[in-house]
């Protein structure tokens, strides 16, 4: 990883250790010079780009006896459509929700991993701004889905419990507005935004650690490295499982907040 082999950017004071921030990470920002153009919107195109080959070529050829590239494409669409669409959504709905599941899964897990790859490193929601604009496309899409259902009403089943004696609506109601429509779109995405930068700064911070203690003079401080070095290793590889659990979650309560709307009455 470049982290393990680049020192860290900037003057210290002292011979002091000078920490990396998330712009010291992935795609040198020197490559980039025209007007308005990140490392991060490269990232994203790129993304598209992945996920656009890969399911052409996997289903380009389609076979009742699927090949290895076939039958990866096949279990990939699987897994969203029954782990996440049919189990959560159900019924007959579910269906034509797994196109969007499908599209945001994968979305977001390619450009989790960014942050594992070596040269890339740098998963992209660690910039909040692509996780608003996720969880605010999810959050258009249930509250659509929810009106097209139920009608109007919608707004009045999201926030109005059944069942509850009329005094504690005075209490509750308030209570569900902030809760569906302020907090849970703000959640959404920052546990997404939140996961990737913190996770990716502390390899981050390993990996650039191990270079200014093989630096240092002394002897017993350069052995403390390796058990950086092991540190690193281990964060590395939670960071690696926390990119794929984030795109599942981030699904998944797509998929919840769907079945919610749909079934507004029921609840």
């Amino acid at each position: 990883m470049n982290a393990l082999v680049l020192p860290a950017e900037g003057p210290t004071d002292g011979g002091g250790f000078t920490p990396p921030g998330i712009g010291e990470a992935g795609l040198p920002g020197a490559w980039f010079h025209w007007d308005g153009i990140t490392r991060y919107q490269v990232l994203v195109v790129l993304s598209v780009v992945i996920i656009a080959v890969f399911f052409l070529l996997a289903a380009r050829k389609g076979k009742l006896v699927p090949g290895r590239l076939q039958f990866a494409g096949e279990a990939a669409y699987g897994f969203v459509r029954n782990s996440i669409a049919k189990d959560v959504i159900g019924g007959k709905d579910f269906i034509k929700f797994v196109p969007v599941l499908f599209t945001l899964f994968f979305f977001i897990l390619i450009n989790n991993i960014y942050g594992a790859i070596p040269f890339f490193e740098l998963p992209t929601f660690s910039h909040v701004g692509g996780a608003y604009a996720l969880a605010a496309l999810v959050y258009i899409l249930w509250i659509a889905v929810g009106i097209k259902r139920n009608g109007i009403r919608y707004l009045k089943l999201a926030v109005v419990p059944s069942g509850v004696p009329w005094p504690l609506l005075f209490l509750l109601v308030p209570i569900e507005i902030i809760s569906n429509f302020i907090v849970r779109p703000m959640t959404h995405s920052l546990r997404l935004f939140a996961t990737m930068l913190a996770g990716h700064l502390i390899v981050l911070i390993a990996g650039y650690s191990v270079h200014f203690l093989i630096d240092q003079e002394n002897v017993l401080v350069k052995g403390t490295s390796i058990l950086v070095v092991a540190g690193f290793a281990a964060m590395y590889m939670l960071e690696a499982l926390i990119m794929v659990l984030q795109a599942y979650v981030f699904t998944l309560l797509t998929a919840i907040y769907i079945e919610g709307a749909l079934h507004a009455d029921s609840h």
